[in-house]
């Protein structure tokens, strides 16, 4: 596991999750270029070259893979790395902060809360030299969801270290690169998307599900988790909360379990009226055949839809594939179910469901059968809220 820190803190901010991750995992915290107790640096501050940074200390190391995990400017490392180094990254954690260039970077340029993106300079520096604590507080305090969740205790660490000679200099220069980190990143994703797990985790003060949003810009296999009671410092704020949110990712994440059912030991399973990513409609019958949708991991069910029956447009906020077993799905995309934008799928007929993506099926004079796969926690959300259903 590798942890990267962000502005405002150090490698010390993930002191609550390296307890519980070094049980089953070689952990490993650098401190980023320049910052922290990491070398005095005037350059080379792009994500891009960082992301060397960290392949370098891997290879020092003698690692050749990690599941690499990043928060605020650690994010954009993190990411760069693991667009740089695919074959090298198992899984990618990225927690509340954007990505240069990546989804809706050129908006979120323009909301004054992130006026810092421009601060820096030496007229800055000379400012803020003597007043570390001072300039600090104001991330801590605007960016908290309650600015007494962040230790005092921390703060007078984090002050300190900043008011090293060259570290607050190193840290304006972290901002300064974001125009080249915005070019770097939109190349690398052009040559293709991430295909690693990703765990997008934003407080729920903060970024919120907007970190999953982004993040399915630029990868496959995004799972989204919100913290409740958090802002953007969900270390301090959360700690428990986040490191749960992670150890489960983590956890989930491991070799499918060996599991054959014959068609008879699939009809003589438990049937249920719904559950997580259903249509939830009177009628349709879902069996689970492996994992469970609503928690993180790979899961399977079985769908049994009457004949004459109507799902209405919808998503689902994961990736998933579908087969017909038996009968006559008709199975449409678009955000209002219309007959004629429907394909009719024979057995054997398959289809994906796109994460975000509005679809809608019905049957006609005959039932169907459906197998449904997809990486949980999976749900269902209608685009209109009048075809919810009231109950399973």
């Amino acid at each position: 596991m590798v942890l990267i820190h962000g502005y405002g803190d150090t490698g010390d901010m993930w002191v609550p999750l390296a307890i519980d991750l070094m049980r089953d995992h070689t952990v490993i915290v650098p401190d980023l270029r320049g910052m922290g107790l990491s070398a005095v640096a005037t350059d080379g501050f792009t994500k891009k070259n960082q992301a060397e940074d960290i392949a370098g200390v891997l290879d020092a190391l003698h690692v050749q893979q990690a599941d690499i995990v990043g928060h605020d400017i650690g994010n954009m490392v993190a990411f760069a790395f693991a667009e740089a180094h695919p074959d090298r990254t198992t899984r990618l954690v990225e927690m509340d902060a954007p990505v240069p260039g990546v989804g809706t970077w050129d908006e979120l340029l323009k909301n004054p809360i992130l006026w810092h993106f421009r601060f820096g300079g030496p007229d800055m520096e000379r400012l803020v030299a003597g007043r570390e604590r001072i300039y600090l507080d104001r991330f801590w305090n605007d960016f908290s969801a309650d600015p007494a969740h962040f230790p005092e205790a921390d703060r007078r660490h984090y002050a300190e270290l900043y008011a090293r000679p060259g570290r607050m200099h190193a840290g304006f220069l972290q901002f300064a690169a974001f125009d080249q980190d915005a070019i770097d990143n939109r190349a690398s994703v052009a040559r293709g998307r991430l295909q690693m797990p990703v765990l997008a985790i934003g407080g729920d003060h903060s970024f919120g599900p907007v970190m999953a949003f982004v993040m399915r810009f630029a990868a496959d296999d995004v799972r989204q988790v919100v913290i409740p009671d958090s802002g953007h410092w969900l270390m301090e704020e959360q700690p428990k909360a986040t490191v749960a949110a992670i150890r489960s990712f983590l956890d989930s994440s491991g070799p499918l379990p060996q599991k054959r059912l014959t068609a008879a030991n699939v009809d003589a399973l438990t049937r249920d009226k719904g559950g997580a990513g259903t249509s939830q409609l009177g009628g349709v019958e879902t069996t689970i055949l492996s994992g469970d949708p609503s928690a993180p991991g790979p899961y399977a069910f079985e769908i049994r839809v009457p004949a004459h029956t109507r799902i209405a447009a919808h998503t689902h906020r994961d990736n998933r594939n579908a087969i017909v077993v038996s009968g006559d799905w008709h199975f449409g995309y678009g955000q209002a179910a219309q007959d004629g934008a429907t394909t009719t799928l024979d057995p054997g007929g398959f289809y994906t469901e796109p994460a975000g993506v509005a679809h809608f099926a019905f049957t006609g004079d005959q039932p169907a059968v459906v197998f449904i796969s997809g990486e949980g926690p999976t749900d269902t959300r209608y685009v209109s809220s009048a075809d919810t259903p009231t109950s399973k």
